[in-house]
């Protein structure tokens, strides 16, 4: 009696696929039986056959190769193989005088007849699998094409099933946007903020904190900013999805990542590292620790002497915030300007000019689209541009829905206000990252020079200064001169209180009270700065 081995193998790609393990068991045993065959060890496999390098059926050639059997029974030629390279190793196990069976296969394999018709059905098993990937591909882009990511949610998402859009995980996706929102502040690198969200929940079911290739992945992937992007191709599409933080956090996330030569932490983490720079040579002044006090230098020999306390520096940061003045009644007076053009078509005007830059860029990714069909830029530029076209869409998108949410609400106006009355409050009263995230937004041109501290204004800050400036000069006047201005100041502000600027403030949660906090005597203290 000959000894043989068993092969059975379904594939996992696609559920239901073929017939099950135990029914191929039961063609393969009825057919030993019939052939006086005894089949020695049994090999199972649950991987698709149309791709090379399956574990279990090396193996399988291994054993047969050195002898332990004097072939192999399989259910049928598709189980065997769909794909020419380990087609071509079960001709070699033939050729090497190894028996070859099918159980539901009527066919000689040793014949050349039959060793020909078992080709033509590998050829059309083959061709079967690469026309149903062809199929599957048209399905995907389809349904990339309408918006929908039709492959596994990525971490912070959840799976709702087939053609259904990607939904943000309640209790992952909030800490993915954590991440984004700290690596983004420049204060973190992938070490330190694998522990710190570890800190925060974000961990390994063993209480480890999460590896950096995750952190790298989910950082550099545009799903979370509302764009989908095939790594395999570098496609990219607008997704339907819920974007999960902005795209001004993910671009600032991308340009953190490519500046190598940043340095994003230190072992002390000094809280205006990297932001003061020297006056005379314009290089970063480095921080130092000496007798318990930080002091920020310019190493370069010319600039030796040029050095200053970092109280110092946070003290004039806050003399910057302190000198924004809204009184009570400017407030007032700006929300009751704001009231009153509620109604009027400036909204209209601003929704018009974002869905016209809308419609340009539709036009410019259809006339890109053509320049790489017409082989005028290479596959790669084409998809560099394309997803910065995307980008910018999906930006403009998110501000026409905020726009169309917020309609110039005066509420809206005032609560934009309040945050820059309070300014000043809330950097005195912040942790470390708090403050240095508001030092970045709110203030511009910061340098030393000679124990003399040069701070100005950010662009957005200081044309809110200027607007609320021209609203109350305004209001002394009452002429119709004066109110295309007022129009326009007011428009202004609601701009303002929608740019990505604010929007980071906004998820540094200045909305919420800050108490100082209290020393052991009772008496009243702001946060303060430890090193």
């Amino acid at each position: 009696m000959k000894q043989c081995f068993g092969y059975v193998r379904v594939s996992t790609q696609k559920q239901g696929e073929g017939i099950s393990l135990d029914a191929q068991k039961d063609e393969i045993s009825n057919f030993a039986e019939r052939n006086n065959i005894k089949i020695s060890k049994w090999f199972e496999e649950t991987q698709t056959a149309a791709k090379k390098g399956r574990p279990v059926f090396a193996e399988l050639t291994k054993a047969l190769k050195s002898g332990k059997a004097d072939g192999v029974v399989m259910h049928k030629i598709d189980r065997s193989a769909r794909n020419f390279f380990d087609w071509a190793k079960v001709g070699e196990l033939a050729d090497s005088g190894v028996e070859i069976h099918f159980a539901t296969e009527s066919l000689d394999f040793q014949s050349r007849g039959g060793r020909l018709t078992a080709n033509i059905q590998m050829a059309v098993a083959e061709d079967y699998v690469r026309n149903l990937k062809a199929e599957i591909h048209k399905g995907q882009r389809g349904q990339l094409e309408r918006g929908y990511y039709p492959f596994s949610a990525p971490i912070g998402y959840l799976n709702n099933g087939k053609k259904q859009l990607k939904t943000i995980d309640p209790v992952i996706g909030p800490l993915i946007k954590r991440s984004f929102e700290l690596y983004a502040s420049g204060q973190y690198s992938f070490e330190t903020l694998r522990v710190e969200m570890a800190k925060r929940g974000f961990k390994q079911p063993n209480g480890r904190p999460r590896s950096r290739g995750c952190f790298e992945a989910f950082l550099g992937n545009p799903f979370y900013a509302g764009i989908i992007r095939i790594k395999t191709t570098g496609e990219t599409y607008k997704g339907a999805h819920e974007p999960l933080i902005s795209t001004a956090t993910f671009e600032r996330v991308q340009a953190l990542r490519s500046d190598r030569k940043s340095k994003k932490f230190t072992r002390h983490n000094h809280l205006f590292r990297g932001l003061f720079a020297c006056k005379q040579c314009g290089r970063s002044m480095i921080p130092e620790l000496q007798k318990g006090h930080c002091y920020y230098r310019c190493h370069f020999p010319e600039c030796a002497g040029n050095s200053i306390r970092e109280e110092e520096l946070d003290s004039a940061i806050h003399s910057i915030l302190k000198a924004i003045k809204l009184p009570d009644y400017v407030i007032a007076l700006i929300e009751k300007k704001v009231a009153a053009l509620t109604n009027n078509r400036s909204v209209e005007k601003t929704i018009a000019s974002i869905k016209l830059q809308i419609s340009k860029l539709a036009e410019r990714l259809e006339k890109l689209e053509d320049a790489v069909i017409d082989q005028i830029i290479d596959r790669e530029s084409f998809l560099k541009r394309k997803n910065a076209l995307l980008l910018e869409r999906s930006e403009l998108e998110g501000s026409l829905k905020k726009i169309a949410q917020d309609q110039l609400s005066p509420s809206y106006i005032r609560q934009f206000l309040e945050r820059l009355k309070n300014l000043a409050e809330y950097y005195q009263n912040g942790n470390s990252e708090e403050k240095r995230e508001i030092v970045e937004l709110a203030t511009s041109n910061r340098s030393v020079s000679a124990k003399n501290i040069f701070v100005e204004p950010s662009n957005w800050l200081q044309a809110a200064q200027d607007s609320m400036a021209i609203l109350r000069c305004a209001d002394a006047r009452a002429s119709s001169r004066t109110s295309a201005s007022i129009d326009d100041q007011v428009n202004l502000l609601a701009q303002l209180a929608t740019s990505p600027e604010i929007e980071r403030l906004e998820q540094l949660g200045l909305d919420e009270p800050r108490l100082t906090r209290s020393t052991k005597e009772g008496v009243s203290e702001s946060n303060p700065l430890h090193l």
